[in-house]
């Protein structure tokens, strides 16, 4: 990015949502306060997501050389004194400076396009991203090239859907293009509802315009005149930082009828969502738009021949449209250039759980998930041994430690009985039981199946059943059958994504890790000691100074002794909440 003013220094604070919740809002003030009272030559601006989320508050201080230093974890009180050393004397503050190491750890192994103003550019401010060549792409689809052009271009770049399906851009684009109709549709599917997931949500907070032209072009290259960006209402910044990135676009004419003075009209809206997951799911998504209850339809006719209000549309949700500008601008070669044969380009994740440096990361198609985890995401949090990934969310699956090297393409990933879906990541450690992730994840598919077809409806209500009893102690040697016969019912006879995968996350626990489902159901045991019913709390009498700590907390007065004296527990009292292990100090309280 250029700087506003030569010799100037430039702090950027990240406040998108991770920013805002860690304080990024006083952080910011505190450096407009202080800075108006310096007297020095700075230039203060806020930014989305630069992906570092672990580090949050992240504030860069860039030099009047553009030499930037990056600082992690910033509070107010903090603010003084980087005025004072950097900012003042040009002397970084080095203990509080994120090492030079670990951010070339977190980024050398990672490709950003859809990423590549996030974090950088302001994301209210239309003069950030034209400065960072933004709609120069719309400029040159519409000015010198045809639509079939641009749908060459995409297909050529083997762009594919990163909703989940990852179905050919391309080849969506021309279905709709050769579609017969006066009226046709584009919309952006910003209905993130993955568990763990949040990056349409980043990128729309950190660089709205990318999806807006990303939006322009599709339209152009379909002849459609009119978009709609469908998000969750839970998103409230992004929703914010859309409306006003759609303000100014349409103020500086990339927005409207007669569009930079050619001959292509298109106008864009924003259609909130109630938080159904299932609108996730492209026809419900439409349903929803035209104001009735979200629920699938059966398809054909698909969307391209009869979608929104009988029209022609063309979906795509947000990281698949914020290549699309890159892609037009670089070329298709530049964009093939990374991934793999039939997976090309890159993906954006967002890498969340037992993992030592969450957030938002966007890698080649290609890379495996060992070097997810251990190069970029720096392995466990809890240095416990790295256990499993579950991917792709609720419609995925869980890929044990021992396939760590399986690369990240759509066609490796499936193969293991997960699938890529739009991009969660999340990382489990030893203390992580399988059943109860399973659990976790069918539990929310059933809460929100929107109860059309009998098996999504009734057959993972069941599933839950099972798997809840299993975690209680009461599973029987039948039950592992009997899931995986209720789960294949279900995949086959449910009518949109949510159903046909919502069995994923049993089926791949199961056939990864029977031993924990045995172990639960025969010795009622639970090894990683997450499910209540089959773990006991003891104190240890040897390390017990008896200073009642633990009986203080107990709920149940299962705790009990004398002062000085090891206490005891209560196995029929404790009710296994584990506060008496929490809030003792010495290690004295054991879980087996």
């Amino acid at each position: 990015m250029p700087r506003e003013k030569d010799g100037s220094w430039l702090v950027r604070v990240g406040l998108a949502s991770c920013g805002i919740a860690a304080g990024g809002r006083k952080v910011y003030h505190a450096f407009k306060a202080q800075l108006g009272d310096s007297g020095l030559d700075v230039k203060l601006k806020q930014t989305g997501c630069l992906g570092m989320c672990y580090n949050e508050v992240l504030v860069e201080v860039a030099s009047p050389r553009n030499k930037s230093t990056f600082y992690g974890k910033v509070t107010p009180d903090r603010v003084p004194r980087i005025i004072s050393e950097h900012l003042a004397q040009g002397k970084p503050v080095t203990e509080w400076a994120i090492p030079d190491g670990e951010i070339t750890g977190l980024l050398a192994k990672q490709k950003r396009i859809v990423l590549r103003n996030c974090g950088l550019i302001d994301p209210e401010a239309i003069a950030d991203y034209l400065a960072a060549d933004g709609y120069q792409a719309i400029e040159k689809a519409i000015s010198s090239l045809s639509p079939q052009d641009v749908i060459d271009e995409i297909t050529r770049a083997g762009l594919r859907g990163r909703g989940g399906a990852g179905f050919p851009t391309g080849i969506k684009w021309g279905f709709a293009r050769k579609s017969p109709s006066r009226q046709k549709y584009i919309v952006c599917n910003a209905d993130e509802g993955d568990p763990g997931a949040f990056m349409d949500r980043s990128v729309l907070e950190s660089d709205p315009h990318s999806v807006i032209e990303g939006m322009l072009i599709a339209g152009y290259a379909v002849g459609a005149s009119e978009g709609y960006i469908y998000v969750r209402a839970e998103y409230p910044l992004a929703i914010r930082r859309l409306e006003i990135a759609l303000a100014e676009a349409r103020e500086a004419g990339f927005i409207g009828d007669g569009i930079r003075g050619y001959d292509f009209d298109f106008d864009i809206k924003i259609r909130q969502g109630a938080g159904a997951f299932v609108c996730g799911e492209e026809t419900a998504l439409l349903m929803s738009i035209e104001g009735r209850r979200g629920m699938p339809r059966f398809r054909p006719p698909f969307p391209a021949q009869s979608g929104l209000w009988g029209k022609p549309t063309t979906i795509n949700n947000v990281e698949t449209l914020a290549n699309v500008a890159w892609i037009i601008r670089h070329g298709a070669d530049a964009y093939s250039a990374y991934g793999t044969e039939k997976s090309k380009g890159t993906k954006v994740f967002a890498l969340a759980g037992k993992v030592a440096r969450g957030g938002l990361i966007e890698v080649p198609m290609g890379i495996t998930l060992r070097e997810v985890v251990f190069d970029i995401g720096g392995g466990t949090s809890s240095g416990l041994e790295f256990k499993a990934i579950q991917i792709g969310g609720p419609s995925g699956g869980v890929i044990p430690a021992r396939l760590a090297d399986t690369p990240v393409d759509y066609d490796s990933v499936t193969k293991t009985g997960a699938i890529m879906g739009s991009g969660g990541l999340i990382v489990m450690d030893e203390s992580s039981c399988m059943i109860d992730i399973a659990k976790f994840f069918l539990n929310f598919t059933q809460d929100e199946s929107c109860g059309k077809c009998t098996f999504c409806r009734i057959g993972t209500l069941r599933m839950e059943e099972i798997l809840k009893r299993i975690t209680e102690g009461n599973g029987r040697e039948e039950d592992i059958a009997t899931l995986e016969e209720l789960a294949q019912n279900v995949k086959r006879a449910s009518l949109c994504g949510l159903g046909q995968t919502a069995p994923n996350p049993v089926l791949t626990t199961i056939k990864y890790f029977r031993d924990e489902y045995q172990e639960h159901i025969v010795e009622k045991k639970c090894r990683a000691k997450k499910c209540q019913a089959l773990i006991t709390y003891e104190i240890i009498p040897e390390k017990c100074p008896g200073c009642g700590l633990c009986a203080k907390y107990c709920p149940t007065g299962a705790v009990t002794g004398e002062r000085k004296q090891p206490f005891v527990i209560d196995q029929e009292k404790c009710i296994r909440c584990g506060l008496c292990r929490n809030v003792c100090r010495l290690d004295a309280v054991s879980v087996r």
